[in-house]
């Protein structure tokens, strides 16, 4: 019986494996696809990044010989379609001031008041007194 059992996780474990292979491979073939679509699909203006990090924008498009020029900050370089990578969309800047210690956005209310030192706010939240957009006690 230990025999029968140790050939049934066998036939599992290898059926499991080759699932997993054939899923891997259906997604590799899928992002190839996707890539020789972006690529054949490039027009003049569209922003770009390369595999090396350089970022421009397509000048032209040559099918035939599958290369691309492309205007990075003035200058001209032209690469094969292999080299380009993924169109570059630029991320999203938020700026210290506009967040708190966990990230999260300030309310925009308190954005717009000045900030008051800690030791004022300290002594003034232990007296119970008002603080000042000046950081002075109010009194």
């Amino acid at each position: 019986m230990p025999a029968e059992s140790m050939n049934l996780i066998m036939i599992v474990f290898l059926v499991f494996m080759i699932a997993l292979m054939w899923w891997q491979s259906k997604k590799a073939k899928k992002q190839q696809q996707e890539k020789q679509d972006f690529r054949a699909n490039l027009q003049p203006g569209t922003e770009i990044i390369t595999i090396g990090g350089v970022i421009g924008k397509v000048v032209s498009v040559d099918a035939q010989y599958e290369e691309i020029v492309i205007d990075s900050e003035g200058s001209k370089l032209r690469f094969g379609f292999n080299a380009i990578s993924r169109e570059y969309v630029r991320p999203a800047y938020v700026s210290d001031d506009e967040v708190d210690e966990n990230g999260n956005p300030l309310p925009q209310d308190d954005a717009d008041k000045a900030q008051v030192p800690v030791e004022t706010a300290v002594t003034a939240a232990a007296t119970g007194t008002a603080v000042a957009e000046t950081g002075e006690n109010a009194d």
